[in-house]
């Protein structure tokens, strides 16, 4: 990216900053929103919130897309290359020297 580019749309710069803090967020507070908001709905009897209702669903959307990208994507992977790590399957073992 040119220094042109940098000073003339300083609105990416700060689009780049909101779309980390928000991997960061949904990241680290995905599982206790998921747990989290039906145990406080039901449990606790807190009151009906949209806002949160949203963002439970985001994070069980997050959820399942982390389902698939583990199981479905990783066995694809290991089916077309050899998931062993590189010391065991070239069949150099280290040896302990004890």
């Amino acid at each position: 990216m040119s220094d042109e580019t940098k000073t003339s749309n300083p609105w990416m710069h700060e689009l780049r900053h909101l779309y980390g803090a928000g991997i960061l967020l949904f990241y680290y507070a995905k599982w206790p929103i998921l747990i989290g908001w039906p145990v406080m709905r039901f449990v606790l009897e807190y009151k009906d919130n949209w806002i949160i209702d949203a963002l439970w669903l985001w994070c069980l959307i997050l959820v399942f897309k982390d389902f698939y990208v583990w199981f479905v994507l990783k066995e694809s992977y290991c089916k077309s290359k050899s998931c062993k790590p590189k010391e065991l399957s070239d069949g150099n073992h280290a040896q302990n020297q004890n």
